[in-house]
């Protein structure tokens, strides 16, 4: 059974400054028993660093118009059925539960604060500015304020085909966003910056070996990446590969989505 000591020792041994925030990503399944749950390993990031943040994603406020721009990863006019059970945005609508339980603790504490994206919102501790940076059209401006106050990626027991750090990186490196629509108090909004696919994603893990931390605690390991080097890193990829690391899922759309798009772009520099 690992106790909140074990982890205050695993991240501390990560050799992180306390001063830098962390966008954090976890699994605390992965870890087995642990003895306080998700409030013990949440202690412990507080106990590690100042600032913490941490996706809280609520899909479920999206809904399917009939029409929308060409190429954009969404069948349109499937929505019947979805858009029916889809749920108003509100500051305090809980985290999708892809998101983890832990991010949900964090949201939950009284001292948290939340950025108000309908969809990609993240939640954090002193956090203030990094969260309100997030517009609708920059959704991931919070990672760009990490990242320029020397922010750290930590996978917390998963790996990076939840970093959505990655996400950023490809908007940053030109590659194709999507264009997706919420309900909100006063009705649908659209909103872009919608990333694609990650399932793909872990084929990046031996381009940042150099520069990545990692302890092994449990049955499950912390890795840890800072932001500034995994930006450099994707983008250096993607220049030399357009295509990297999208799935290989014949039938993923976001993904074809972006093989079309760079077909596009090669037709019109040729």
């Amino acid at each position: 059974m690992l106790t909140f000591r074990d982890f205050l020792a695993a991240l501390r041994r990560l050799e992180i400054e306390r001063s830098f925030p962390v966008i954090v990503h976890s699994s605390l399944s992965a870890f087995g028993h642990v003895q306080g749950g998700a409030e013990t390993l949440l202690g412990a990031l507080m106990g590690s660093f100042q600032t913490i943040v941490m996706p809280t994603f609520t899909y479920k406020t999206m809904i399917i118009p009939e029409l929308g721009p060409e190429n954009n990863a969404c069948r349109y006019g499937s929505g019947m059925v979805s858009n029916q059970l889809a749920e108003i945005y509100r500051p305090n609508l809980p985290a999708d539960r892809l998101m983890g339980i832990v991010p949900e603790t964090l949201r939950r504490r009284t001292n948290a604060q939340r950025s108000n994206h309908p969809v990609l919102s993240f939640s954090g501790l002193n956090a203030s500015e990094a969260l309100s940076a997030q517009s609708l059209d920059e959704p991931l401006a919070p990672l760009h304020a990490l990242r320029l106050a020397g922010g750290w990626v930590l996978l917390m027991g998963v790996n990076h085909t939840v970093n959505t750090s990655i996400h950023y990186a490809e908007r940053l490196a030109g590659r194709k966003q999507f264009v997706r629509w919420s309900l909100i108090s006063d009705g649908v909004v659209e909103f872009e910056g919608f990333p694609g696919c990650s399932d793909g994603f872990e084929a990046i893990a031996p381009h940042l070996k150099e520069i990545t931390r990692q302890v092994v605690i449990g049955p499950a390991q912390i890795i840890a990446v800072p932001l500034e080097g995994l930006v450099k890193v994707v983008g250096s990829r993607l220049a030399a590969d357009p295509l990297a690391l999208l799935c290989a899922n014949p039938d993923c759309e976001r993904c074809n989505a972006v093989r079309s798009d760079q077909i596009l772009k090669n037709e019109q520099l040729n």
